[in-house]
């Protein structure tokens, strides 16, 4: 490569990281004023857009009746799970000695943004052995975007039908349903539609045309394992998380280096991550 080619590329790339920083500056404003009631999470909605203020509550929205009744559904746990109500979801080699606790809704922009730059990252991680990864899933912003919906539920219990397949398949559908492609805006609720689900799941090798997963995700079959796993991870989180996405390790938030929020950059990442298992 030239030394001429060389520098526009730096140059480019010095660029895209300006751009992604005035952007994660506005969504870090934007955080900030998603204030969410107590009646729902009682916390700071980190909701990645703005304009949803608590005036903005109790509006009519989705049919939540389905949702309702799965509360009263007998629990069906996913293989790859643990836990007396298989909550728990770890991934990862045993030989990893320390754990990354992952925060995401569904439905959350910014946690879309964090999978698109950093996801890839976090794999890599993983296959060397660098830590486990233990999934905690959240569904609050059914209740804080309007109008309100059921895609977080929706889209964790089919991220549920794809654990139970394997913890691969998982973390390559949770990859499809975050990317550019896949993920709806904010005010979509498009995860409530059982068919995009499928849809999206047609793009990962382990769900294609996979007859289980389907079943499992037009039944609902995990629906109640999602309203658990939200209620017993997030909502009564031990660490303060108060929204998505977030990272703990041996207890403690993991955060971009002057920022409460989570790294956004493959680089913040790295020395969030590399500061958090020196700890």
């Amino acid at each position: 490569m030239s030394n001429r080619n060389s520098h526009a590329s730096k140059q480019a790339a010095r660029e895209r990281m300006r751009a992604e920083r005035e952007r994660q500056a506005k969504r870090d404003r934007t955080r900030r004023q998603l204030i969410v009631a107590g009646a729902i999470v009682g916390v700071l909605a980190i909701a990645g857009a703005g304009g949803y203020a608590l005036s903005q509550l109790g509006k009519d929205g989705a049919d939540t009746s389905a949702w309702d009744k799965a509360k009263d559904k007998k629990l069906v746990k996913p293989a790859n799970t643990t836990g007396k109500d298989g909550t728990t979801v770890v991934i990862g080699k045993e030989s990893a000695k320390k754990t990354l606790e992952i925060f995401e809704d569904p439905r959350c922009p910014v946690c879309a943004t964090f999978e698109q730059n950093v996801g890839e990252t976090v794999a890599k991680d993983l296959e060397a052995g660098k830590y486990k990864l233990q999934f905690n899933g959240a569904t609050f912003l059914d209740e804080v975007l309007q109008p309100t919906g059921t895609g977080s539920k929706n889209a964790l219990s089919a991220l549920g039908a794809a654990l139970d397949v394997s913890p691969e398949a998982f973390l390559d559908y949770k990859a499809a349903l975050y990317s550019e492609k896949w993920h709806p805006e904010e005010s979509d609720d498009k995860f409530a539609d059982d068919d995009y689900l499928i849809e999206v799941a047609n793009t990962v090798d382990a769900l294609k045309d996979n007859k289980g997963f389907q079943s499992a995700v037009k039944d609902g079959t995990y629906d109640k394992w999602a309203i658990t796993l939200d209620a017993e991870k997030f909502d009564k989180n031990k660490y303060g998380v108060q929204g998505t996405p977030s990272l703990v390790m041996d207890g403690k938030k993991v955060t971009a280096e002057g920022s409460d929020n989570a790294p956004m950059t493959p680089e913040e990442f790295n020395a969030a991550i590399d500061k958090a298992l020196a700890g």
